[in-house]
């Protein structure tokens, strides 16, 4: 057996040995990215969570005169998760991220795409009609 032959087969016994042998694949850690404003908001009484949501209805453009009901509804992604009621009798979905930008949509167009239904998990301390 000449040294190639001897070296190709070694690499051929080792080669196949190897993938037999499987790792554990590595368990990254979790790294969760927040900004102040998503931390601020779970500081808020019911009243002034209120404006905070419906001034983030309007500056999208929406309509809300009033928020009636309000509340965490979970984190989605990166995003934290809030409803707003309005007077109007429309329910919104508020997503805050990490940079401080807001969407909002429809909860009646949340279903079937995956992301949370608008259901309060953690209300507010306090009064939406007055200040606390």
């Amino acid at each position: 057996m000449t040294r190639i032959q001897f070296f190709s087969a070694a690499l051929l016994a080792l080669s196949t040995t190897a993938c037999n042998q499987s790792k554990p694949a590595a368990q990254s850690p979790k790294i969760e990215v927040r900004g102040p404003e998503q931390d601020r908001l779970h500081t808020l009484d019911a009243f002034n969570l209120s404006i905070a949501l419906k001034r983030a209805i309007f500056d999208l453009g929406y309509k809300c005169t009033r928020v009636e009901q309000a509340g965490f509804v979970g984190k989605y992604k990166n995003l934290d998760m809030w409803t707003a009621h309005c007077s109007e009798g429309r329910d919104w979905a508020i997503f805050a991220a990490p940079d401080g930008s807001v969407q909002a949509r429809d909860c009646k167009d949340l279903a079937g795409s995956g992301v949370p239904q608008c259901v309060i998990k953690k209300r507010p301390k306090g009064s939406f009609d007055k200040v606390s």
